[in-house]
């Protein structure tokens, strides 16, 4: 499967061209977030990502609500809001959460996540299948290359979570001035896409 990850586009006419150029090569897109400037002009922002024709997976960053964003999303056929939530397709699961990118510490991802984990379990057993998990965050792990702009301002919930749950591959941005820039923690690819997108296959 080809994944597009991008965050960050926030309205960019220039973005959103190469996106739907590498499209083409996708069979999937997930969007983490910040896609607007404040919520400017999101209803059409939302209906020309839905226009590409491809699953998408969309979170909030900290540009949107994520009542906002749900409602819209509902709406759009293509789109897949999945802030505290998650999406399957083969054997990934995709696990999102929105909004937040100025907190070291978000008590409040912790407890969401571990109750997914109880649940990707459950999952898992009722199916009969290990699932591979990619983690969608705004807001990027403390203490990788993503989160250094001469200092790190990350999130600490988010990389303990990678450091023991080590998802194939978790993908935040926010820091724009690390956009393009991936990293590792432990077996865990670590990216942020920027605006323009990574094409990956999974």
């Amino acid at each position: 499967m080809k994944v597009l990850f991008f965050i960050d586009t926030h309205g960019s006419a220039s973005a959103l061209k190469n996106i739907r150029e590498k499209a083409k090569e996708a069979d999937l897109l997930v969007c983490g977030g910040d896609f607007t400037i404040f919520e400017n002009d999101m209803t059409q922002i939302l209906r020309e990502f839905n226009n590409i024709g491809k699953p998408i997976l969309i979170i909030h960053g900290n540009h949107e609500t994520s009542s906002s964003v749900m409602m819209e999303c509902e709406q759009l056929h293509n789109l897949h809001f999945i802030h505290k939530n998650y999406y399957i397709s083969e054997d990934i699961i995709f696990f999102g959460f929105g909004g937040g990118g100025f907190s070291i510490r978000d008590d409040a991802f912790t407890h969401v996540a571990e109750n997914f984990m109880k649940e990707l379990e459950s999952i898992s057993n009722k199916n009969n299948k290990n699932y591979r998990l990619v983690l969608i965050t705004h807001a990027p792990p403390y203490g990788t290359k993503i989160d250094d702009i001469g200092e790190h301002v990350g999130n600490k919930n988010i990389a303990g979570f990678i450091q023991k749950h080590q998802p194939i591959i978790a993908m935040s941005g926010h820091i724009h001035e690390c956009s393009g820039v991936e990293d590792k923690i432990n077996k865990t690819r670590i990216i942020n896409p920027g605006p323009d997108g990574m094409l990956i296959e999974l």
